[in-house]
């Protein structure tokens, strides 16, 4: 569905509505972020009803969750957390060690969707996401018919600059925008591979970690064999290879073109964004994760 044939109604006209339960999920992201802050901001009569919410996979970069804070502190209400009550390593293992890809998102399933669903319930919900006016992409939809989602950025016209200048002078941005372009669990098999290398600089510790579940040992039955070790396609965060080959075919991209790293670090935030081209219209990320 287009999204501009879903906000037919004007969003701001369901807060008069008592059937609703009006929610806004915050990702980390900047989009999301914005949106809370807008409407704090520019609809207060919807913020005193908005329940705002966090679905935390517990695989997310310590920036986010230090970014959730400073959004607390301003929209001056609570960001409800949500789980699904286990870690990423259990839910691993119920599919088999088989690592999630852009083909098979169990992650957004089971650690994103379903908590959000069990939230909500059988209620009717307002669901408010951070789609802007010049964006050509949809959130998340959910298929229950309870859930209608709202897009207040595409009616009201907000574009990127907007949100840029929303966080500036608010709360700012998470940290880790200077190296990655979305939120998410640190490793998001969406990321790019200069992102994985920006993983491995920032986060030693957790690109380590992300490694080490490549290198499980992982087994299959066979009629023929018995249990033979299996690796491969599905066993890798990416179909390109392994994450030490990423990071090297992202070093080696940087010595070809002459990049210096420590730029970015004297550069505007905004800049730095803008340079990564974060609304590519091929990545097809998970947007309940990263906007």
């Amino acid at each position: 569905m287009n999204i501009r044939e879903n906000t037919m109604k004007a969003f701001h006209s369901y807060v008069a509505d008592t059937t609703y339960r009006h929610v806004l999920g915050i990702s980390g992201g900047k989009d999301s972020a914005a949106l809370a802050i807008y409407i704090k901001d520019r609809y207060p009569e919807i913020h005193e009803k908005v329940e705002y919410f966090f679905t935390d996979t517990g695989a997310e970069l310590k920036e986010v969750y230090e970014f959730l804070d400073k959004l607390e502190a301003y929209l001056g209400k609570e960001i409800i957390r949500l789980s699904s009550g286990r870690d990423f390593d259990h839910w691993l293992k119920v599919h088999n060690e088989y690592l999630p890809s852009p083909q098979q998102r169990w992650c957004t399933r089971t650690m994103k969707i379903k908590p959000f669903e069990d939230f909500v319930g059988n209620d009717p919900v307002i669901s408010y996401v951070g789609i802007r006016a010049d964006e050509n992409r949809e959130g998340y939809l959910s298929s229950k018919e309870t859930i209608k989602a709202v897009f207040p950025f595409v009616e009201d016209g907000i574009v990127k600059d907007d949100v840029f200048q929303m966080l500036e002078g608010t709360t700012g941005i998470p940290e880790y925008y200077k190296w990655r372009s979305r939120s998410g669990c640190y490793f998001c098999f969406f990321q790019r591979q200069d992102e994985w290398l920006g993983l491995k600089r920032n986060h030693p510790e957790l690109f380590e970690q992300a490694k080490s579940f490549e290198a499980r040992e992982r087994k299959k039955f066979s009629w023929k064999e018995g249990e033979v070790d299996i690796a491969g396609h599905g066993y890798t965060w990416s179909s390109q290879g392994t994450l030490d080959e990423l990071v090297a075919k992202a070093e080696k991209r940087e010595k070809e073109l002459g990049l210096i790293t420590t730029d970015k670090k004297s550069m505007r935030w905004q800049d730095v964004m803008n340079q990564r081209e974060e609304d590519d219209p091929e990545d097809q990320a998970c947007l309940i994760c990263s906007l």
